[in-house]
């Protein structure tokens, strides 16, 4: 569906610092002459948003793992379509915080067939991936402890626990190799100047 830009997303497990590491990069590209958008999912677009408010408040049996994959790839939609694409068709960079990488793990990974069901409809819906996905790997004991610490409303999936989050940690590992012509993971217990560094470093020889 892209034609133009550069579409980075960032994957990793409740807590693994992508927030910090995203306005870092951004500002990194900025200063080499690009212009970067910075969104998220689940939201990004005024209609995601409402979505993404169904998603991660409430309880952790709210939804099914099924519901959950179709709330997403509904969000995910309509995110492409006025956020994501509109910014690619203008030559723009953008950086996404979690993707269709996210909904493979978190809820194609929690029953039989359920990955299945998420590459389907991201083959059928929304037919974009990125052109660059950086995994940050961290402990799952240290992220749950920053990600709790937070303390907002949006804690649903920080509620499933640690086991969750070492099972997500491991499939995100997995998932690297299963698409490493894309997927790059970088250390995220380093320091978070070392951290940008070592991001920065791999999108520059990426864009170049």
């Amino acid at each position: 569906m892209k034609e133009k830009g550069y579409f980075i997303s960032f994957e990793g497990i409740d807590g693994s610092g992508k927030s910090t590491q995203i306005q870092k990069l951004a500002r990194f590209l900025e200063t080499l002459g690009f212009d970067v958008i910075i969104t998220r999912e689940p939201g990004g677009s005024v209609g995601a948003e409402e979505i993404r408010n169904l998603l991660l408040q409430g309880n952790v049996d709210r939804w099914s793992a099924e519901t959950e994959i179709l709330l997403f790839t509904a969000a995910r939609r309509d995110h492409l379509e006025r956020i994501i694409l509109p910014a690619m068709e203008d030559d723009k960079i953008v950086i996404c915080d979690r993707f269709t990488d996210s909904t493979r793990m978190y809820q194609g990974m929690r029953g039989p067939n359920l990955r299945n069901l998420v590459d389907m409809l991201n083959e059928k819906i929304i037919n974009c991936d990125p052109d660059l996905t950086i995994v940050i790997d961290i402990d799952p004991q240290i992220s749950l402890k920053r990600a709790k610490s937070r303390e907002t409303v949006e804690e649903r999936f920080e509620d499933f626990g640690v086991e969750m989050q070492l099972n997500m940690r491991h499939g995100f590992i997995e998932l690297a190799k299963e698409f490493s012509n894309r997927i790059e993971v970088v250390n995220g217990q380093q320091s978070v100047d070392d951290l940008a560094k070592d991001i920065c470093s791999i999108v520059k020889a990426k864009l170049s």
